[in-house]
């Protein structure tokens, strides 16, 4: 209603928050490993700036200074963990909400070229214990280094006429 309702939140609104708090909790289970216990998503559902609305908020607890932070404060490659790590949440929350259906294949369409080594390595783990755990896992990506750590490949050239091929 609008009588309590301080955060401006409408009923849709509220309901996605309590859909949100879902799927921060299981990203929160893949984020942890993904960066060795530093950062936690949290959902905020602090009021907006200049009375806009409300109630869908994400920001980051950082383990190293104990602070919250934004989430436009990470990095790029802390920015494309939590991303992976959400994007399984929902995959998550969907699977439990729809009756024990798996989603069962993932497609992660670039992303890895701003990848330090080491944030690359995090990344590629998760997706191979994705990958042993049964989901089929596609990867779109021009990084040379994940090239040669996948098996199974797809590429697609441009030919001098100017179409596209692929090659298996």
């Amino acid at each position: 209603g609008r009588g309590q309702n301080t955060h401006r939140m409408a009923l849709e609104t509220f309901v996605l928050a309590a859909e949100l708090e879902e799927i921060v909790a299981a990203a929160n289970l893949r984020l942890g490993d993904m960066s060795a216990g530093r950062y936690q998503l949290r959902h905020s559902d602090e009021r907006a700036a200049r009375n806009a609305a409300s109630g869908l908020g994400i920001v980051v607890f950082d383990a190293f200074t104990g602070q919250t932070r934004p989430a436009r404060s990470l990095s790029g490659g802390e920015t494309f963990l939590s991303s992976l790590a959400l994007a399984l949440g929902l995959a998550e929350v969907v699977t439990a909400r729809a009756g024990g259906i798996r989603l069962d294949t993932l497609f992660i369409d670039e992303g890895f070229g701003s990848l330090d080594a080491d944030t690359l390595e995090v990344a590629m783990r998760t997706l191979d214990e994705l990958r042993q755990g049964g989901r089929t896992v596609g990867v779109i990506s021009h990084v040379e280094a994940m090239q040669e750590q996948i098996p199974a490949q797809l590429t697609v050239r441009t030919t001098s006429r100017g179409d596209s091929v692929i090659d298996l």
